[in-house]
């Protein structure tokens, strides 16, 4: 799934509700208070963000051992077939659940992000698992690639080779939210048909295709990612936020991860 919850609404609403006062609007003019301290124990840091991400991806780890563990296979005339267990499409339900309401309560992501880290994990850990047995290896395959995508976009990042200018922000948001309108659409004609467009899951140089365009849109969406923590430091927001940027990357990342799964095993098809 895409990453809806950091984007610049949000961004300008929180700086405008928890954001650090403005330059000449916190301090009475005449009053010396001696040296100040650059440190603010109650505002967002790089380092509390990291340590609330990797906190998130343990959660998601643990979250994904037990959904593997409880996935098994089952032999129908012969053939091995896997179903993803009822409590795994209750991960997606409160992995959607969790973005939606982040958008509204951003403040309350030290607590749900947690919750959405156990689900959704239990739920790619049992997408994971189904993966393997049919394409030995590729699990390892899709993490190692995960982390060469997100170490590659943060150095085009700090680099500056990527910018995230006003015009990239629009673009990027734009295609992501026009994936999820097709995606929510072949959804509900998958319901009603119990059919989908074939290239979704086709070998075909347009399947293919298809995937590398979205997984490179979801590495654009990391860009944003680390654009709003930069911006949530640098504005001084209320620390609570690094569990909402910490939740939105971890978005991105699981998002990253499934399509980057799916194309591999297009890749092996051919």
């Amino acid at each position: 799934m895409s990453n809806p919850v950091l984007n610049e609404r949000t961004f300008q609403s929180a700086s405008t509700k928890w954001g650090a006062p403005e330059p000449g609007t916190g301090h009475v003019p005449g009053m010396n208070d001696g040296p100040v301290s650059s440190w603010r124990p109650d505002r967002m840091s790089v380092n509390g963000t990291i340590t609330a991400t990797a906190s998130l991806f343990v959660l998601l780890l643990v979250g994904a051992t037990i959904g593997w563990m409880q996935t098994k296979p089952e032999i129908v005339d012969g053939f091995v077939q896997y179903r993803i267990p009822a409590l795994a499409w209750i991960g997606v339900a409160v992995g959607f659940g969790s973005v939606i309401l982040l958008y509204f309560k951003p403040r309350l992501a030290k607590f749900v992000g947690p919750v959405y880290a156990l689900g959704q994990g239990f739920f790619v850990g049992a997408l994971s698992k189904m993966f393997e047995t049919f394409y030995d290896g590729i699990v390892v395959q899709a993490a190692g690639a995960t982390i060469g995508v997100f170490a590659v976009m943060l150095v085009l990042y700090r680099t500056q080779i990527i910018k995230v200018t006003d015009r990239f922000r629009q673009i990027v948001v734009t295609a992501t939210m026009g994936l999820m309108l097709f995606y929510g659409v072949t959804f509900i004609i998958s319901l009603i048909s119990g059919s989908s467009p074939t290239f979704l899951s086709s070998p075909s140089l347009l399947g293919i295709g298809f995937s590398v365009l979205v997984a490179g849109l979801a590495a654009m969406n990391l860009a944003l990612d680390f654009d709003f923590i930069d911006k949530g430091v640098e504005q001084g927001l209320d620390k609570d936020f690094e569990w909402y940027a910490a939740f939105g990357l971890l978005v991105t990342i699981v998002w990253l991860y499934l399509e980057l799964l799916r194309l591999l095993s297009k890749l092996r098809e051919r």
